[in-house]
């Protein structure tokens, strides 16, 4: 486009809309505190020899697990309702099946299949969402702010996490079944707002022009841009748009092989949006939810494991405002960049510390010596450090990256592609961290740090800056070869245009002046 998209405050509004809350940042951590709560164990567990109620660990990974088994699922199913059914409409329906899920949920009593067939159905729409947002956020939002916008969806999440933390630390207490219907049952609010509210929303523009509705393109690229369905910028909108998806459609309908295909580099693009996502579950924050009661512990604190994941909480989302700044002036490069190198640095120095002045778990507080103590300080604020940084840099940007790098003909596949992997990978280290750190203890900190390093070689060689240009010239950038590393200096060929046709024209100023000074001399 000739230039930047004005900011629009219903494109910013609707932005922090359908990232509301948001459902599965709130489902991710309200399930940690339920499952320690003894009424939730008393309806949901087993009698032990001792006549005592618990919950076993492979009850605890059936609760747990299925949920992340419907968001895998629903993660690829999204690709076929976001075309067909829109992107508007493919959120009313997953927000709905999200809702059901909670619902049944909410209101089992004794029955745990009851329970986990619930869980598995809202992850049906948990992973749906994770694709379909970053999706219909970045294709509605102007390209100025576009990475600051599909930012707030991290932010939503880890606010999401936050808020269960904090409802839980008030709820546990309760010596009936409210203490986690409460937690749990908000979610209804959560996902009855973003259902109403998508009546009011409008349809991504580029689905719209696709299905050959330009008239209500034109309307709603108006409104996001804050101007008149006849201005300039909205004719060059829907110019370039109709160009770029008449290009798209000439090779009929898209199939899952085209995501991996040679055209504009498809493979590739594909590749890096499932390599960032899985890069970003394996970057050790996670393991600092799941164990992080243990190092504050180690540490000699008395706080309770509710107060510790809310702390835990609170910093990642301080951790996610700066980067609502940082994506649009440092990009997305240099946030991921810097992300890797700081968080490898916490994650060995919190490994190597752990190993040699951690006390062994479960040793009582009053047995622990200076050096226990003194590293588990070290522990503590490094951690805190780690989340931090997540939050600042790989949390939010491979969402970004995931929204603003495919054409809108394989965009829903694409997507659902990285989303999947996600979830995939955060399946995986829910069920194999606890076995390793039984082993190990806080050396898995060095796997985090191996692919942290892993994860700073690869952005360098393979990812390229995608900020401040239109979804359509992502397709140039990858078509023009331009080294990741060089990518940050590219400019579209409009662009080069339009610079060459000003260096013309100031070459001519300057040759009219020369004239007229060699006319005036004679």
């Amino acid at each position: 486009m000739a230039g930047d998209v004005p900011t629009s405050r219903r494109a910013i509004l609707l932005a922090i809309f359908i990232a509301f809350g948001f459902l599965f940042g709130y489902d991710m951590g309200v399930i940690s505190g339920c499952l320690i709560m003894p009424d939730f164990i008393r309806r949901f567990g087993q009698i032990g020899a001792d006549g005592l109620p618990y919950l076993s660990s492979s009850r605890q990974s059936i609760i747990v697990s299925l949920l992340s088994a419907g968001t895998f699922f629903g993660a690829l199913a999204q690709a076929f309702t976001a075309d067909s059914l829109g992107r508007r409409g493919s959120i009313l329906l997953w927000s709905a099946i999200f809702t059901a899920g909670v619902a049944i949920q909410t209101g089992t009593t004794y029955s745990l299949v009851q329970l986990v067939i619930g869980r598995f159905i809202a992850g049906l729409g948990v992973g749906s969402l994770s694709a379909i947002v970053p999706l219909y956020n970045g294709e509605t939002a102007p390209k100025a702010i576009r990475g600051t916008i599909l930012v707030m969806y991290q932010v939503q999440i880890v606010t999401g996490i936050f808020l269960s933390y904090l409802i839980e630390l008030g709820s546990h207490e309760i010596n009936n079944s409210a203490s986690w219907r409460i937690p749990v049952g908000l979610q209804l609010v959560w996902g009855l707002i973003l259902l109403s509210g998508m009546f009011f929303l409008p349809e991504s523009p580029r689905h719209l022009l696709g299905t050959g509705r330009e008239e209500e393109a034109r309307r709603v690229i108006a409104e996001l841009n804050n101007v008149s369905e006849d201005d300039p910028l909205v004719i060059e909108v829907v110019e370039e748009l109709d160009f770029a998806i008449r290009a798209e459609n000439e090779g009929g309908q898209a199939t899952w092989a085209e995501c991996f295909s040679t055209r504009n580099a498809l493979w590739k693009r594909t590749i890096n949006g499932m390599m960032l996502q899985f890069i970003q579950q394996l970057n050790g924050q996670n393991f600092y939810y799941y164990y992080g009661d243990t190092f504050f512990q180690a540490a000699g604190t008395q706080l309770t494991p509710y107060a510790i994941q809310t702390i835990l909480g609170a910093v990642s989302v301080a951790g996610t405002l700066p980067a609502l700044y940082l994506i649009e002036t440092w990009g997305r490069r240099r946030s991921l960049l810097t992300g890797a190198l700081l968080q490898s640095i916490c994650a060995i120095i919190v490994a190597l510390v752990g190993h040699f002045t951690l006390a062994a778990t479960g040793t009582p507080v009053s047995e622990l010596t200076a050096r226990n103590k003194s590293g588990g300080n070290v522990i503590i604020a490094f951690a805190v450090l780690h989340v931090f940084l997540y939050g600042t840099s790989w949390g939010p940007t491979p969402w970004v990256y995931l929204g603003e790098s495919f054409p809108l003909r394989i965009r829903p596949k694409a997507i659902a592609l990285g989303s999947a992997t996600n979830w995939l990978w955060n399946f995986m280290l829910s069920f194999f961290s606890p076995r390793i750190v039984a082993s190990i203890g806080p050396l898995i900190l060095l796997v985090f740090f191996g692919m942290l390093i892993f994860g700073f070689c690869y952005v360098y060689l393979a990812i390229p800056e995608t900020k401040g240009i239109t979804l359509e010239e992502v397709d140039e950038l990858y078509s023009s070869g331009v080294p990741a590393w060089r990518s940050a200096s590219w400019i579209p060929s409009d662009k080069t245009h339009v610079q060459h046709r000003r260096a013309d024209e100031v070459k001519e100023v300057h040759e009219k002046q020369s004239d007229s000074a060699e006319k005036a001399r004679d």
